[in-house]
């Protein structure tokens, strides 16, 4: 079977009332629309927003806050969760996002100094605290910024 091929189950469709075809039909003169009114006339209508004059949902809650759009968002990672990785491994961005520590590659990452570090690593990132690359330093390892 085709996508050009399915039809809908017998019974399933209903053809469109014909509104405005004379009295007799029922649905003529006024076409169902009642007499008078903003919503008897042609035309576009009503915002899907609007209620009736009534002070708006969007204008009733309260605004908080600002979103910059050139915000640099920034995942951190603590160094005590760096134990996770052996000893002497080199831990970056891209060995973050696979352990499931960032969010992905593409956001930048610091390094802070919660927890001890318990074996060397040579671990990049795109900042560091200063007490987490001293905590790095201390383990043996080396604490080396990417540019970004």
């Amino acid at each position: 079977m085709k996508l050009g091929e399915l039809r809908a189950p017998r019974g399933a469709t209903h053809r469109p009332k014909r509104r405005g075809f004379g009295e007799s039909s029922g649905h003529g003169k006024t076409s169902g629309r009642g007499t008078k009114g903003q919503r008897s006339r042609s035309g576009p209508g009503l915002r899907p927003e609007f209620e009736g004059g009534q002070m708006p949902l969007v204008r009733r809650i309260p605004k908080r806050g600002f979103h910059h759009l050139r915000s640099i968002q920034i995942d951190i990672v603590n160094v005590e969760t760096l134990n996770r990785f052996p000893a002497g491994s080199t831990v970056d961005p891209s060995v973050l996002a696979e352990a499931g520590l960032v969010r992905s590659r593409g956001v930048l990452v610091k390094i802070l100094g919660e927890g001890e570090l318990k074996h060397p690593l040579q671990v990049s990132a795109h900042r560091f605290s200063k007490s987490a690359a001293e905590k790095i330093t201390q383990a043996g390892g080396t604490a080396s910024p990417l540019k970004g």
